[in-house]
């Protein structure tokens, strides 16, 4: 087994596996790879926000008649008291907030904030896993790095020192950056998603089986592969 990470981070969390950083270069790229690494198996475990990278998963599986597992973590679903709007995109989101200024906890990746320099009256705290470089062209801006799981106690903190009024962030899933989200239930503070970006009907066909868990992908694993396929 080999765990592949795009490279978006400088110092990524060491796995008890193989790992390689870096693209392929393309669905191509990846499909060679496969090839010479005698790949049985592809397993899509990419960010949901990673359209890209997962179109050239399918792509790539499909190429080399591989099976595509894909691991779909589910969405959080609202309840009680949460004040949630979803927006197309990061603009969507700059226009969403108004003109009025707001103090804004933006928890985005870094790539994807620079249009919020064009809405320089609100005040930003951006946190990111690394550093933002270049800062955004604001006259009101605060940066943390930090990578989670964040405890709610801490966010609700964060949120209470910092007066956040909005946050802006993506329906990520899962427990790891979920504290803010309850933190800001229970401080009454609305949340502005960008939207999941559907999955592309090739990528959906090219799919043999979608779970939602790391255990359910085990699983899969144990049961549905042929045992040439496990080296037995």
């Amino acid at each position: 087994m080999t765990l592949s990470l795009a490279g978006r981070t400088a110092s990524p969390v060491r796995a008890a596996v193989p790992m390689r950083v870096g693209g392929f270069g393309g669905a191509d790229g990846l499909a060679r790879h496969i090839a010479a690494e005698r790949i049985d198996v592809l397993v899509d475990a990419t960010h949901p926000y990673a359209a890209t990278i997962s179109a050239h998963a399918a792509q790539a599986a499909a190429a080399a008649t591989i099976p595509l597992l894909a691991l779909h973590r589910p969405a959080w679903i609202a309840t009680a008291g949460d004040r949630w709007s979803e927006v197309d995109d990061a603009a969507g989101a700059v226009a969403a907030l108004g003109e009025a200024p707001r103090r804004v906890f933006l928890a985005l990746g870094r790539q994807e904030i620079a249009p919020f320099a064009g809405a320089p009256q609100h005040h930003y705290l951006v946190r990111s896993v690394e550093p933002v470089m270049p800062p955004l062209k604001v006259p009101h801006a605060a940066y943390l790095t930090g990578r989670g799981p964040f405890r709610e106690a801490d966010e609700r903190a964060l949120l209470l020192e910092r007066r956040i009024e909005i946050i802006v962030a993506k329906n990520s899933g899962g427990g790891a950056s979920y504290g803010k989200i309850a933190a800001a239930r229970a401080l009454g503070i609305a949340v502005i998603f960008l939207r999941r970006p559907p999955a592309a009907p090739a990528v959906e066909a090219a799919v043999e089986t979608a779970v939602e868990t790391v255990e359910d992908a085990i699983a899969w694993f144990d049961h549905a592969l042929a045992p040439a396929a496990r080296g037995v």
